[in-house]
């Protein structure tokens, strides 16, 4: 287990640093227009709230703790939780950027505060249903579930690019950037464990320890996906990566004038 042992210290030790100074700075520098301010701001900090639980259970390595381990364990259960659902509202953000344009009730401050309000309920009454029924494959139960709204919001987006003529080419870009990572992000760290989580309950299998340093990464990518929803040097990245038949569809598009209906 010392590939997990080392991405837990990480996870303690610098991330924790990161995600508040990042949260500082979406509050009192950044612009609303800019980044998903309220649901991103949400999603640190239900980070910092597993790193809080694992400073704990590095405090009590070598002692049992049985009651307090099982509070700790449903904050943690918490954390996790609002994390993949808030992870879900930046993705249905930026696909109906794409899709809908018009419907954009969930990117304005009074629709994206009620949503995170009733995702941060929503947990608190499915992880107390998991902790008092001792039923924990509900967590798995919700990563199934997300799995393909993930992959229809990339595969919607990807296919309404060419006919947003409104989106300006740039945040084209990073739309696709930052449901590329959350689906990476998802896929790669988070989906193995739940499966791994499935099979052992099934079949008493090993947890291989792979699997679970790659889940503690995740909340580290929660850090590099602002890299991809924020206007800075990554454009250039991200037009270089991106398609270039992409910004001559758009370009294409832009000659001829188009009337949009004011929201």
């Amino acid at each position: 287990m010392e590939s997990s042992y080392v991405v837990m210290w990480m996870d303690i030790t610098v991330c924790p640093l990161l995600t508040i100074l990042l949260i500082l700075w979406l509050c009192f520098v950044v612009q609303r227009e800019q980044v998903l301010v309220t649901y991103y701001t949400n999603l640190l900090l239900s980070n910092l709230i597993q790193f809080g639980v694992m400073i704990f259970w590095k405090s009590i390595m070598f002692h049992e703790y049985y009651t307090t381990g099982i509070i700790f364990d449903s904050i943690y259960l918490f954390g996790v939780m609002a994390n993949l659902e808030f992870k879900m509202c930046i993705a249905a953000e930026r696909c109906f950027l794409i899709t809908c344009p018009q419907l954009n009730c969930i990117r304005q401050t009074k629709g994206s505060l009620l949503v995170s309000v009733l995702v941060w309920i929503l947990c608190v009454i499915t992880a107390s249903l998991c902790i008092v029924l001792n039923q924990h494959f509900l967590i798995t139960i919700l990563v199934f579930n997300l799995s393909p709204l993930l992959i229809f919001s990339f595969a919607w987006t990807l296919r309404a690019l060419p006919s947003a003529t409104s989106v300006p080419t740039d945040e084209k870009r990073r739309v696709l950037g930052t449901l590329v990572v959350l689906l990476l992000n998802h896929f790669l760290m988070i989906f193995p464990m739940a499966v791994c989580h499935t099979l052992i309950f099934k079949y008493h299998m090993g947890f291989p320890d792979s699997v679970f340093s790659l889940f503690l990464l995740s909340p580290f990518m929660d850090l590099v996906l602002f890299v991809f929803m924020h206007k800075g040097p990554i454009d250039r990245l991200l037009a270089c990566l991106c398609c270039s038949g992409m910004d001559n569809t758009v370009g294409d598009l832009s000659v001829t004038p188009t009337v949009t209906t004011p929201v």
